[in-house]
């Protein structure tokens, strides 16, 4: 969508004000060599020119999947849990931390940590999952 030349009327690509993203533009006017107004062909609006905006490289190395790493986790501690002592999943229940739950959809999981008031964090076979309790 760039054109070699610069000039009134002329395709660009700049950043819209309204619709937040990289759209075509309409050069409206010019400054020398620079757009200082374009229109905007998705909303039709007028507005400073603002060059388009990259996507940013994440810095360093790639984090690992969360729920790879959940899953890893649950590997290794599952043969470890004896599901005959795990209660029944319940919100208006209490839990403490390492207590084995048994929930109807997600089956059986070990309580993580306690995230908050009326919140626990249970490890399960599918991944972590913030569940609510008394």
């Amino acid at each position: 969508m760039k054109s070699t030349t610069l000039s009134v009327g002329a395709p660009i690509e700049a950043r819209c004000t309204k619709c937040r993203k990289n759209t075509g533009h309409i050069i409206v006017t010019m400054a020398e060599k620079d757009p200082v107004k374009v229109q905007c062909n998705k909303c039709n609006r007028q507005h400073k020119y603002r060059p388009p905006i990259t996507a940013k490289k994440p810095a360093g190395r790639q984090t690992a999947d969360p729920k790879v790493a959940e899953r890893k986790e649950w590997a290794v501690l599952r043969p470890g849990m004896n599901s005959a002592e795990a209660t029944n999943y319940s919100m208006t229940a209490a839990y403490k931390v390492q207590a084995l739950v048994n929930h109807p959809v997600f089956g059986l999981g070990l309580v993580q940590r306690v995230a908050g008031p009326q919140k626990v964090e249970i490890l399960f076979e599918d991944g972590k999952k913030t569940m609510r309790c008394k």
